[in-house]
C-alpha cells in the first residue's frame, strides 16, 4: 500500500494499461490525488483511480501549479500519484519536481515503467542485443528548443558507435535523424523502423532502411508520439542470421554455474556448490 503523505512517480509504460507494474497499480488504486500526462498516458490508466480520488490531467498545469497541488495533498497526509508515460527516468523531467519536493520536505519515491523501446522491440519481434552483431543498446534524441546535446552525443557520433539506436522525441523531425545517421558513417541500407503509439488501438508500425524510412514517415504523416529503432538488430532478416550465433546460455556444451557441461545432453545439472551467480555469455 502507498505511504501516507508521499509522492509516488509512477511509469505507465507505452500505453497499454495492463504494462503497468503491479506495484504501479497498487498505488494508482489507493492514491487520494492522481495528477496523470494526459496527453501521452492512455485513459484506461488513469480509470484505475478510486472514484473518491482526485484526478487531475497534467497536460494544461504549469510546473508550480502542478507542485503546490502534489505538496499540498502530501503535507495533508494524503498518498499522491504523478504519473508519467513510459518510465520517468527517461525523458521524464522528473528533476526539476524532485528539487521542490526536497526544498518542501515531501518524501517520494521512483516506481519505475516498461519503456516504449523494449514496447516497440516487442511490436517488431526482435531483440535489441544480437551476439556478434548489436550488444549495445543507446537511447537518445535530437535537440530541440529546449533541449541541448553535449557535442560528443550529437547523433551522428553515437552512430558511429554502432550497436542498435533507439532515438525518441524526434520523429517530427526524421529527415535530419537520418541525415545525421548518415554523415556518421550509417549505410543507406541500415535497418530502421518507427513505431507510432505502440501498444495503443492505433499502433502503426513502419520497417524499412535509413534510405526510405523517412518517405514512409511522410506518407503516413507521423510527427508525434513514435519511437525509431535504427541497426541490424532490427533489421527482418537477423533472426536467420542469429541462429547461426548462438547464445551460450542455453548451449548444452557450455557449462556455468547452475550447470556442467553435457555435449550432445539437453538435462540441466542442479547447481554446483550453492552457487547463486549465473555466469554465462549471452
Amino acid at each position: 500500500m502507498g505511504e501516507r503523505g508521499k509522492v509516488y512517480f509512477l511509469g505507465a509504460g507505452p500505453g497499454d494499461p495492463e504494462l503497468l507494474t503491479v506495484k504501479a497499480r497498487r498505488i494508482l488504486e489507493r492514491a487520494d490525488l492522481v495528477i496523470y500526462a494526459d496527453s501521452l498516458v492512455h485513459p484506461g490508466v488513469a480509470a484505475l483511480a478510486r472514484p473518491e480520488a482526485e484526478v487531475i490531467g497534467s497536460a494544461g498545469l504549469a510546473l508550480g501549479e502542478m507542485m503546490e497541488r502534489m505538496i499540498a495533498a502530501a503535507r495533508r497526509g494524503q498518498t499522491v500519484a504523478r504519473v508519467q508515460s513510459g518510465d520517468p527516468t527517461l525523458y521524464g523531467a522528473i528533476h526539476e519536481q524532485m528539487v521542490r519536493l526536497d526544498q518542501a520536505g515531501v518524501p517520494y519515491e521512483i516506481v519505475p515503467g516498461v519503456s516504449s523501446a523494449f514496447a516497440a522491440a516487442a511490436a517488431l519481434g526482435c531483440e535489441l542485443t544480437v551476439p556478434d552483431v548489436a550488444q549495445t543498446v543507446i537511447f537518445t534524441r535530437l535537440p530541440s528548443r529546449t533541449t541541448t546535446m553535449p557535442e560528443r552525443e550529437r547523433l551522428r557520433e553515437l552512430a558511429r558507435l554502432g550497436g542498435t539506436l533507439a532515438i525518441f522525441l524526434s520523429i517530427h523531425v526524421i529527415d535530419r535523424v537520418v541525415a545525421e545517421l548518415l554523415a556518421g558513417g550509417l549505410e543507406p541500407a541500415t535497418p530502421a523502423a518507427v513505431v507510432y503509439r505502440v501498444t495503443w488501438a492505433d499502433e502503426q508500425v513502419l520497417r524499412g532502411t535509413l534510405a526510405d524510412i523517412a518517405g514512409q514517415v511522410h506518407t503516413r504523416h507521423l510527427t508525434r508520439q513514435a519511437l525509431i529503432l535504427v541497426g541490424p538488430a532490427v533489421g527482418q532478416g537477423i533472426r536467420e542470421l542469429a541462429a547461426q550465433r548462438r547464445s551460450h546460455l542455453y548451449c548444452e556444451e557450455y557449462s556455468h554455474g547452475f550447470r556442467v557441461s553435457r555435449p550432445g545432453a539437453a538435462a540441466s545439472a542442479a547447481p554446483r556448490d550453492g552457487a547463486a551467480r549465473l555466469d554465462a555469455d549471452s
